[in-house]
């Protein structure tokens, strides 16, 4: 059974540091994000709340909508991860591939931040696995950068509801 009524109307009651603070990871070392969505306060669900965060940063200005990017962790590189990122990775596979696959990720990664100037982001727990992650890696090399700004930020929205619908279940 779903714990949502409960956790909405815990949300919706909190000061707006409380609420700020039990949000901020949903969206990648943006903490901006959670501290808007305090102001508009009450949601009714978690969807509606996934759905005003997700209008936050389409409405941001365009540099913060860069940075947003800019603060997410290339896939399969290690380095410093926040707790859901290195979860989510994990839960992918990203932890296990062979030096090969690893060394060909490294090499799309680099590709891909050079040509669009920030890390390649996907909802990996939307995905089937790290070989298909890097599949649509190379496929989305081939967009033009409004085009992959666009599915970037789609992306860091399906993240943030993945991360939301973790608050939402209930405790094992």
């Amino acid at each position: 059974m779903s714990r949502e009524p409960d956790m909405i109307e815990a949300l919706n009651r909190m000061s707006a540091a409380g609420f700020a603070a039990t949000l901020a990871a949903v969206y990648e070392h943006s903490p901006w994000v959670a501290e808007q969505a305090a102001q508009c306060r009450p949601f009714a669900t978690i969807a509606v709340l996934a759905g005003t965060m997700q209008k936050l940063v389409r409405d941001a200005d365009p540099e913060r909508r860069l940075q947003l990017l800019r603060a997410h962790p290339e896939l399969g590189q290690g380095g410093h991860l926040t707790d859901h990122s290195s979860s989510e990775q994990s839960f992918a596979g990203f932890d296990q591939l062979t030096p090969e696959s690893a060394e060909q990720l490294a090499f799309l990664n680099r590709r891909y931040r050079e040509r669009f100037g920030f890390p390649f982001i996907i909802a990996v727990r939307g995905q089937k696995d790290a070989p298909a992650i890097i599949e649509r890696l190379e496929q989305r090399l081939g967009n033009d950068p409004p085009t992959e700004m666009t599915i970037a930020l789609e992306e860091i929205g399906r993240i943030a509801w993945f991360r939301l619908q973790q608050l939402r279940e209930p405790a094992r």
